[in-house]
């Protein structure tokens, strides 16, 4: 078999060294060290299938092309197929190879390939429409198929099936994701598992490169996080009204409605945060004088009205991109051309942006699975030069701030996920991606039916979430507290922005501490002392209070109530049942520390 060893000056002729910072097989020199490190691996092993994880923003596709470059000139393919999950992207994997000179067809539906292409691009839908199509290509010459985002091929059933069918025949099989695989059952094609001690079945990549090595790489940018709070009041389909603040234990259900009342463009939240993300980025564009923003947006009548909020807020006029609008990929190209701050576009088109000059971004949508909260915070992560920082604004919500803190943890689909009866799921949304970005942005669901109805929000500035750390504590719009926090520097080394973070809520601690209590009329606790959880993570606290305390009165005899008592007068805070998370921790820790004093 062919190997680079024995073609060491193939140096892909056709292939223009002007593609930026990027190289085709035998100029390693210009490719990342992540990208030739996967290349040996792929070289060394030379399988027929290949799965690549790498982070958003850290070349997928410079890899994957400059690896069919390899396959091509050495003969062991003829031609390429790539898959990809929107048109969007399939328009753009056709640029991109163009500029190192494979050509791909993207308009391709039937029939013959033009002789002045090396083959086509198509999207996962194309193949599931004609799955035989593309098996005959697979069978009539030796093909290299590059499945992108590949957890797509699990969306459905039959997108799986006919992946499978169109595409066993191929000679070479390269999968890719950036993202952490769909947390259903469904297997995805081409894709092996490995069964580990505990019996569970996960996915197993030939090659992965997280978030975590590309931030050390510098090859991303690191993300900073800005949750916003407030008060929100909305009145449900059975005519009661409801009031609740963002970041207070809620069921599931008030926690949606409280979302969707704060996203709301007839609120004071969006507006607030809007203003706050476009002070951000003015800041940003200090250090990146092109740096852009991105407002991802639930459906097609809130996009536009979060654009008209931006004009009247800033003076500017936003981009607007609806997901199937078919100039959808020509605005995004303009705008990814151009200097203008900002662009609203629906949640399914996140994934299909690709414009590194992103360096702000409102998470302005409901959908709550952490693959599209990956996708969404992946479209700014992209590092141009070093130094270079990321923004995302967010409401407080507990499932967000987690994705947010876990932002390095690398993920494996799960064949076989144990289910906890009566366990909450967080990813039952993802089963309904399929159906919502094959449906057209307004048509109505059940749930948008509902008579649901917004009737006023706040915003407040709630904390800073960076690199698994909380900071910050709460202030008002517009207050020298949350501008000092809006005004960090947009060009920064990592390190310095955990310093940077770490003086700034010194700084709003100690000024704090100078003014009269009764002037504080928001929580005054830094946030790693206002933990953010779930209603039913408070419930777990007061459980895990409860069994601890039991246990102390066993060892110390003292009555349950009189060491609850004792716990409130050393700690502070109201009983048990009105305490918040952060009271029943520090009242969990002070009994664990009685306890082992006591032994």
């Amino acid at each position: 078999m062919t190997t680079a060893a024995s073609h060491p000056s193939h140096s892909s002729h056709h292939l223009s060294p002007a593609f930026p910072g990027r190289a085709p097989w035998g100029t390693a020199n210009k490719l990342r060290a992540w990208q030739q490190g996967a290349i040996d691996a792929y070289v060394t092993a030379q399988p027929r299938d290949f799965l690549a994880v790498a982070t958003p923003g850290a070349g997928k596709t410079t890899f994957a092309l400059s690896l069919a470059s390899y396959l091509l000139h050495n003969h062991l393919v003829q031609q390429i197929t790539v898959v990809a999950p929107t048109e969007h992207l399939k328009t753009q994997w056709a640029d991109a190879a163009a500029r190192i000179g494979i050509r791909l067809d993207p308009e391709y539906s039937a029939g013959p390939v033009g002789r002045e292409y090396h083959g086509v691009a198509v999207t996962y839908a194309g193949v599931g429409v004609r799955p035989m199509l593309h098996r005959n290509r697979c069978e009539q010459r030796k093909t290299l198929v590059i499945l992108d985002e590949i957890h797509h091929a699990g969306d459905s059933k039959s997108w799986g099936e006919a992946c499978l069918e169109a595409f066993e025949p191929a000679t070479r099989r390269l999968a890719l994701t950036g993202t952490p695989f769909r947390s259903d059952t469904n297997p995805i094609p081409f894709v092996t598992y490995e069964e580990g001690n505990d019996g569970i079945r996960r996915s197993s990549a030939d090659y992965t490169y997280g978030y975590g090595n590309a931030l050390d790489d510098g090859v991303v940018r690191p993300v900073i996080f800005l949750s916003y709070s407030g008060t929100m009041r909305w009145r449900t389909k059975a005519g009661d009204e409801l009031s609740a603040r963002l970041g207070e234990p809620m069921t599931k259900d008030a926690t949606g409605q409280a979302w969707r009342t704060a996203l709301a463009p007839n609120g004071e939240w969006i507006p607030n945060v809007l203003k706050a993300a476009d002070q951000r980025l003015t800041e940003v564009r200090k250090g990146i004088p092109d740096a852009g923003g991105l407002v991802i947006a639930t459906d097609q009548d809130s996009a536009r009205a979060y654009a008209k909020l931006i004009r009247e807020l800033t003076g500017h006029k936003a981009t607007v991109v609806l997901s199937d609008d078919a100039g959808a990929s020509k605005r995004i190209e303009e705008f990814s051309a151009s200097e203008d701050r900002w662009m609203v576009a629906v949640r399914m088109v996140s994934e299909g942006v690709d414009v590194p000059r992103l360096a702000v971004g409102v998470y302005a949508t409901t959908i709550s699975t952490p693959l599209f909260f990956a996708q969404a915070v992946g479209r700014f992560v992209r590092s141009r030069r070093r130094g270079e920082t990321a923004s995302v604004f967010l409401p407080t919500i507990p499932m967000l701030l987690e994705f947010a803190s876990e932002m390095e943890v690398e993920r494996d689909h799960v064949l076989d996920r144990p289910k906890k009866h009566g366990e909450d799921e967080l990813f039952a949304e993802e089963d309904q991606l399929l159906a919502e970005a094959e449906r057209a942005e307004d048509e109505a669901t059940e749930d948008d039916m509902l008579p649901f109805e917004a009737l006023q929000s706040d915003a407040v500035f709630d904390r800073v979430l960076y690199d698994g750390a909380e900071f910050g504590m709460q202030a008002h719009p517009g207050s020298e507290e949350e501008q000092d926090y809006l005004g960090i520097p947009g060009l920064l080394e990592p390190d310095q922005v955990q310093i940077l973070l770490q003086k700034r809520q010194a700084r709003q601690i100690a000024h704090s501490k100078k003014k009269p209590a009764d002037e504080a009329d928001l929580l005054e606790l830094p946030a790693e002392r206002r933990p953010v959880v779930t209603h039913r993570q408070l419930l777990e606290l007061r459980k895990e209070l409860n069994t601890l305390v039991a246990a102390y009165n066993h060892q110390s005899g003292k009555p349950h109530g009189v060491i609850h008592n004792e716990l409130r007068r050393v700690c502070g805070g109201p009983p048990s049942a009105e305490a918040t998370a952060g009271q029943l921790g520090e009242r969990i820790k002070k009994v664990r520390e009685w306890a082992t004093r006591m032994r």
